[in-house]
C-alpha cells in the first residue's frame, strides 16, 4: 500500500521517472518474496486440506476476474480522475485486504522444526523437496511452464499489431480472452472440489496448454487466436491450481512454507528469464515461431516428466 501511495504522489507531482518506477518494482518484489509464500501456505490452515482445492480455485477465480474487469475499470478511472487518481484508488483498495488479514487468527499450535538460521532452514527445505519425488516433479513442471510457457504474454502486442492486425482494441480482447478462459476453468475446478484422478487432469491440462501455445503461435486468424488464448488461460489455471494443491497436501506442515517458497520462487523467479528468452528469439525467428517452439518445448518436457515420474499420473 505504501509503495502504491508513493507511486501516486510522484505521478501527481510529475516527478516520476523510469528509475523510480524500477526502484518501486524492486521493493515490490522484495515484499512479494515474503508475502506470497506465507499467503499460499496459510490457506491450508484456514480452510483445511479437505477444502484446499476449492479455496485455491476460488482464489484463482478472484485473481483472473480482476484480469478481465481491471483493465476496463482502470480505463474508466484514468479517463475520469487521471492516472494519479487511479493509483490513489489502488492504494486505498489495500485497506480491504489489510482489514481481512487483521481478522485472521492463525493456528499457533503448529510449530516448525527450524534450524535457527535462514540458510539452515532453506537447506532443510531443499533436501525435503529433493527426497520427495512427487514434490520435485511438480516443481519441475512449474519451472518449465514459467520459463517457456507463460512468456507468450510479453509477445501479445506483436501478435495484435503485426500478425493479426487488430490494433490496441484487439490486444485488449486477446488479453481478456485469456482471463475469461481462466475464470471458466476456475469455476469448473471449484465446482469439482475433491475429485478422483487429479494427476491425470494435471497432465492433460499441461498438454492442452502446450498444444494451445503451438496453435496460437501458428495462427493467422483473429477468431482462432481468441479461442486458443482461452484454452491457454483455462488450462494454465487448471494446472497451476492442481500443482499448488498437491504441493500443500503432500508437504508436511513443518515444511509447507518452505515448499511454497520454492514454488513461488520457481513460478515468479523464472518468468523474467523466460521473457528474456522469448524476446531474444522473437527478434530473429519472429513472435509466432517463438511461441510455437515454446509450446513444443513445453509438451516434450511435460511428457518427459510424466514418463520419469509416474507418481503424477497415478495420483488419486
Amino acid at each position: 500500500m505504501l509503495l502504491a501511495f508513493i507511486l501516486a504522489v510522484l505521478t501527481q507531482l510529475n516527478l516520476i521517472t523510469p528509475r523510480q518506477i524500477m526502484l518501486i518494482a524492486v521493493f515490490n518484489g522484495i515484499v512479494m518474496a515474503f508475502d506470497a509464500p506465507s499467503r499460499q501456505a496459510v490457506v491450508a490452515e484456514l480452510v483445511g486440506k479437505e477444502h484446499l482445492l476449492n479455496a485455491i480455485a476460488l482464489n484463482a477465480l478472484a485473481f483472473n476476474s480482476s484480469r478481465v474487469i481491471g483493465p476496463a475499470l482502470a480505463g474508466i478511472l484514468i479517463a475520469s480522475i487521471g492516472m494519479s487518481g487511479c493509483f490513489y484508488v489502488n492504494a486505498v483498495s489495500f485497506l480491504a485486504m489489510l482489514s481481512a488479514l487483521v481478522l485472521i487468527r492463525p493456528n499457533l499450535r503448529l510449530k516448525a522444526n527450524n534450524c535457527g538460521s535462514a540458510v539452515g532452514d532453506l537447506k532443510e527445505g531443499l533436501q525435503h523437496i529433493r527426497k520427495s519425488r512427487l514434490i520435485l516433479a511438480l516443481i519441475m513442471m512449474v519451472g518449465v511452464a514459467s520459463l517457456f510457457g507463460i512468456s507468450y504474454t510479453i509477445l501479445m502486442p506483436i501478435f495484435a499489431h503485426d500478425i493479426l492486425h487488430v490494433g490496441v482494441k484487439g490486444l485488449g480482447v486477446l488479453m481478456s480472452s485469456a482471463g475469461a478462459g481462466a475464470v471458466i476453468a476456475a469455476l469448473i475446478l471449484a465446482r469439482l472440489g475433491e475429485f478422483k484422478r487429479r494427476g491425470r487432469l494435471l497432465i492433460s491440462s499441461s498438454i492442452v496448454f502446450s498444444l494451445s501455445l503451438i496453435c496460437f503461435g501458428v495462427s493467422k486468424t483473429y477468431l482462432f487466436s481468441i479461442v486458443t488464448i482461452m484454452f491457454i488461460g483455462g488450462s494454465s489455471v487448471l494446472a497451476m491450481a492442481l500443482i499448488n494443491t498437491l504441493l500443500q497436501t503432500t508437504a508436511s506442515d513443518e515444511f509447507r512454507g518452505r515448499v511454497m517458497s520454492v514454488f513461488m520462487f520457481t513460478f515468479a523467479g523464472f518468468m523474467p528469464f523466460g521473457n528474456l528468452i522469448a524476446g531474444t528469439f522473437s527478434q530473429t525467428l519472429g513472435a509466432g515461431t517463438t511461441v510455437m517452439l515454446s509450446g513444443v518445448v513445453c509438451v516434450v518436457s511435460f511428457l518427459a516428466i510424466n514418463a520419469r515420474f509416474p507418481e503424477i499420473r497415478n495420483l488419486p
